[in-house]
């Protein structure tokens, strides 16, 4: 319509709106003081005529009385519209109950939603906050704040206000129920399919709602079925084409799915319009990552440090990439710098995680004496995290502490008995870990039998990437048919890596997943004979060379750089 976005809603632009989406009719509404009281108007209009279908007055004894003399005239307006009697008594939930009975915080969480579509989570927290302490029982404000602090990586505190908010369901309506529920699944029990379903429902019931879209294709990503959420996103962008969270979560999809370009289209396409979110930025880096382009990393990184609530994202990027690379003293110290910048913008949560998978390269490059401690300060710095706890875990089982990794595992088992990716990911890597240490291959690999696709390459929310996955059982069944002397399989399950750069980004299972695969391709050359034996071979000096060449300037003490070059001059 070529208006701007704060285009006041006159009678007539909203009949124009109304006709272009192709609907029948719009609701328009009035409000007046009467000395104390108030005079409400509602009433129905038709688009194509401009005339009222159904119209009604109501009057509120005071201010405090508005939602609920509003939710009256609502459910007497759906009668005169001809809505079924049972329809009407199934979802005629008054409305101060069914969503809060303070104008005053309605008001604040509708403009944290305002602010949540155009400016971010954190910039949308105070008000839903606020919303929280005018009416503590608004079951959406705690929602509302729940999805805001799990897109700023918090999920254990995401947890806290989600689990609330379902404990406040029965203080929303029929439509909202269905939402806290959906996500209670999603982000609480981790119930991935429950949580597909709800939505699904939610869909069913309210085909226009957009947010169902995005959250639908959000589960999806996470059960690792990406074309799913790319159909379910675009079915949300077709309703709202200008709800800018919809193109975050589909440029992301089109990463994991290798598609770059269109990846970088979609972000150069919208970013303008939501520019203080960290979303685009981190995907960029990632594109940029995969690219080799250090210029395009730099600018990013430097978006990121402009950010106090976000720097410690960008810290925790950078201290990947240089990982990926060997250089493992700088990334100790952009770790360092990570968990102090998490801190500072009260998010230990996600500094707990940095020091998690800090400790896991450490133990995976060969340096178990600096793993240990770091899996044990994310744990002192997060206790109640799900994902510092299963970091860590993952770090003991690959430094070969047994002791902790079991009790960690026994306990995360526990807590998390219906967690789709728990049980599915992260469980079975860390015991078939175990298993590996204790020189058991078959029952590694008979554990992680559980872990495959689509579930297998799930996004992971607190992932070190910022919403994708390290594939760890991936690589832990690799390193399993490593043990077992079945190099093709075990190449296969490292290719399965590196063919997977959009999930994968820059994790440290990446830059070791070719040092793995070339031992595989080894492997293989000398359990082969003749010309099957050879081209292994082959193969299997090429990979050792492009990753001696990925870690030419990688810091010369790592122990498992030391072991590949070993490797490399015996096989030449």
């Amino acid at each position: 319509m070529a208006r701007p976005a704060d285009t006041r809603l006159t009678p007539d632009i909203a009949r124009e709106l109304c006709l272009r989406a192709r609907s029948k009719a719009y609701l328009a509404g009035a409000i007046g003081s009467l000395g104390s009281e108030y005079v409400l108007k509602l009433k129905a209009v038709s688009c194509q005529k401009g005339d009222p279908l159904a119209e009604e007055q109501v009057t509120a004894a005071s201010k405090e009385k508005v939602l609920d003399a509003l939710g009256k005239a609502a459910t007497k307006l759906r009668s005169g519209l001809g809505e079924s009697l049972a329809t009407v008594q199934r979802f005629d939930v008054p409305l101060e109950q069914a969503t809060t009975s303070s104008l005053e915080a309605l008001k604040a969480y509708s403009l944290g939603q305002k602010a949540a579509s155009e400016r971010g989570a954190a910039e949308s927290l105070p008000y839903d906050q606020r919303a929280i302490e005018l009416d503590p029982n608004f079951a959406m404000a705690y929602g509302a704040v729940g999805v805001h602090y799990y897109n700023l990586g918090e999920p254990a505190r995401a947890g806290e206000y989600l689990a609330k908010a379902f404990q406040l369901r029965e203080h929303a309506s029929e439509r909202e129920r269905l939402a806290i529920t959906a996500n209670y699944y999603s982000s609480v029990t981790g119930e991935l399919d429950k949580a597909a379903q709800t939505y699904q429902e939610k869909i069913g019931s309210y085909p226009r709602e957009v947010a169902a879209y995005n959250n639908l294709g959000i589960v999806l990503a996470a059960q690792g079925r990406y074309e799913n959420a790319v159909e379910v996103t675009r079915q949300g962008i077709r309703l709202a084409p200008e709800e800018i969270t919809l193109y975050e979560n589909l440029a992301d999809y089109a990463l994991a799915l290798q598609r770059f370009d269109e990846a970088r289209q979609i972000i150069h396409e919208k970013q303008a319009r939501k520019p203080d979110n960290y979303i685009f930025p981190a995907a960029l880096y990632a594109l940029a990552f995969l690219g080799s382009d250090s210029k395009v990393m730099a600018e990013q990184g430097q978006w990121f440090a402009a950010k106090p609530e976000y720097e410690n994202f960008g810290l925790a990027l950078a201290s990947d990439t240089e990982a990926y690379a060997g250089h493992l003293g700088k990334a100790r110290e952009l770790t360092k710098r990570a968990v102090d910048s998490a801190v500072r913008a009260d998010n230990k949560e996600a500094g707990a995680i940095w020091q998690g998978i800090a400790a896991q390269r450490e133990a995976a490059y060969g340096i178990g004496t600096e793993a240990r401690p770091l899996a044990a300060k994310a744990l002192k710095l997060a206790p109640a995290s799900q994902g510092a706890e299963v970091e860590a875990a993952l770090a003991f089982a690959l430094a070969d502490d047994a002791a902790r990794a079991e009790s960690l595992a026994q306990d995360l088992g526990k807590r998390f008995p219906l967690d789709t990716q728990m049980q599915s990911l992260w469980l079975p890597a860390i015991q078939a870990q175990l298993a590996l240490n204790h020189n058991n291959p078959s029952l590694a690999l008979k554990t992680l039998q559980v872990a495959l696709p689509p579930v297998e390459f799930g996004v992971i929310t607190f992932a070190a990437n910022l919403g994708s996955s390290c594939l760890y059982p991936t690589y832990v069944r690799g390193e399993a048919y490593l043990a077992a002397g079945q190099g093709s399989a075990a190449a296969a399950e490292f290719q399965k890596i590196l063919d997977h750069s959009g999930i994968v980004w820059n994790c440290w299972t990446g830059a070791l997943a070719h040092l793995r695969k070339a031992r595989a391709n080894a492997l293989q050359s000398r359990t082969s004979q003749g010309a099957e034996a050879d081209a292994a071979r082959v193969r299997a000096l090429a990979t050792y060379k492009h990753f001696l060449t990925l870690w030419k300037d990688a810091d010369s003490d790592i122990p498992i750089l030391k072991e590949a070059k070993a490797e490399y001059a015996k096989l030449q």
